[in-house]
């Protein structure tokens, strides 16, 4: 039996393997092109941290990821509070209609992007909302939403009712249970769904470029329109600052909370 699996193990493991060489191999290339002074990307890689240096000075650019990260930012915070809410609320009443919205997190998951940015210009401008990064920001909390009460009732599936009720008959009000018997044990799912709401707004081109305004925009739509007048390799750089920021919240995130949940 031991001899049958011996291969399938293998098969597994070199599958794996090509997983991840497909996944990091174009991540890796683009950041090691950052540090090639050869704007064609010339071979042997001539070091050099010119295009860091022009990234300094365009200002475009660094605009448009402090955009980003600010729109990310106030994304995350409004859609963690309201998908913990909501959560909660899914996980301890019964109500009519509970089904029904349940069911309806998901079509903001699979819709077409370019269909949900569509929809939302023409309603922003019929209600006076119009473009900007006010439109951006709750087109973005729309969609991470979502993503948000799932994980956080993903989490809510393992939480004993009882926890509450023992809190309560020992004196506990409400917003004590909820301060601080419920919230730390949703925090490893709150802190996941959090990440989940800023990759979705960092990342957001569709909406971004639906709802910006001239001279107003984010890194993703600036990237693209800078792609069209012509490749340079600045966005090779910002591009690999961005993801050594990622890997360093994520490996500080694993670093307190296992991704089982418990800490």
């Amino acid at each position: 039996m031991s001899r049958r699996r011996l291969p399938l193990t293998s098969l597994g493991r070199v599958y794996l393997g090509a997983v991840l060489l497909f996944l990091y191999v174009p991540i890796i290339v683009m950041a090691v092109m950052s540090f090639n002074a050869s704007q064609l990307y010339r071979l042997p890689i001539e070091w050099s941290g010119v295009w860091y240096e022009r990234l300094a000075g365009n200002a475009k650019l660094i605009d448009a990821g402090l955009n980003s990260l600010g729109v990310a930012l106030v994304t995350t915070v409004i859609a963690s509070a309201l998908g913990t809410l909501a959560a909660i609320a899914f996980f301890r009443y019964d109500f009519r209609g509970k089904k029904l919205l349940q069911i309806l997190l998901f079509p903001p998951i699979a819709i077409p992007w370019l269909i949900i940015g569509t929809s939302m210009l023409i309603f922003f401008f019929w209600i006076g909302i119009g473009r900007g990064l006010h439109a951006m920001v709750l087109g973005h909390v729309a969609l991470a939403l979502p993503y948000v009460i799932i994980v956080v009732s993903a989490r809510l599936k393992a939480f004993d009712p009882h926890l509450e009720e023992a809190a309560r008959s020992l004196g506990a009000s409400q917003w004590q249970t909820l301060r601080y018997v419920t919230l730390p044990f949703l925090a490893p799912g709150v802190i996941a769904a959090a990440l989940f709401a800023f990759a979705v707004s960092f990342d957001q081109f569709v909406i971004s470029y639906f709802l910006a305004v001239p001279g107003v925009s984010t890194l993703p739509v600036e990237i693209y329109t800078a792609i069209r007048k012509g490749f340079t390799p600045e966005i090779n750089a910002i591009s690999t600052i961005i993801i050594c920021l990622s890997m360093a919240v994520l490996l500080g995130v694993a670093r307190f909370y296992k991704f089982g949940g418990e800490r």
